[in-house]
């Protein structure tokens, strides 16, 4: 009988892990979610994984009858990328299978890229001449020059103007 477990891996090192425990002929799963980012200031789609530093692995148990599991967990430690197998004392995490089909379902049907800031979003410039001024994020374009702008409302001596920012100069304010 297979069940799906939680592998916890090294950071950023999710998608090694699942490739090497595939090649040991494990069968695993890396939900994973498309992201806006700034790269370079330049607009990039990123695809990250949905849960930082986990990946599921099925495995298989032994039933009552067969006394010994016929697929061994002991590699799994040992895999390039992984930290460890979770687990809860000395038996290894079991994650329901319905929900395992309910992110396949999902992982599938590709939504949209996350968007670092969506429109009047309060953001906060970090940095230049603005630094601590805090406005209201519109939109994002891409100059001709290839680089990024954000463009954020703010108030200046009484005035709203819209302002061009390096997205990579912006935070949330929260």
């Amino acid at each position: 009988m297979k069940r799906w477990h939680v592998v916890h891996t090294k950071p950023r090192l999710e998608q090694q892990a699942r490739e090497n425990l595939e090649r040991q002929g494990y069968t695993c799963f890396l939900p994973t979610l498309d992201v806006e980012k700034v790269v370079r200031a330049k607009f990039r789609i990123a695809t990250e994984p949905l849960f930082p530093r986990y990946v599921f692995i099925q495995l298989e148990h032994a039933t009552k009858d067969a006394g010994l599991n016929t697929q061994s967990w002991a590699p799994i430690r040992s895999t390039l990328g992984v930290q460890r197998l979770v687990s809860f004392g000395a038996n290894p995490a079991v994650v329901d299978d319905a929900l395992i089909a309910e992110l396949a379902t999902h992982h599938e049907t590709r939504q949209a890229p996350v968007a670092i800031f969506e429109a009047n979003d309060s953001v906060v410039i970090k940095q230049g001449a603005f630094a601590g001024v805090e406005g209201l994020y519109q939109r994002l374009a891409q100059m001709p020059s290839g680089e990024a702008r954000a463009f954020v409302l703010i108030e200046l001596l009484n005035k709203t103007i819209t302002l061009p920012v390096a997205p990579e100069d912006l935070k949330k304010n929260h």
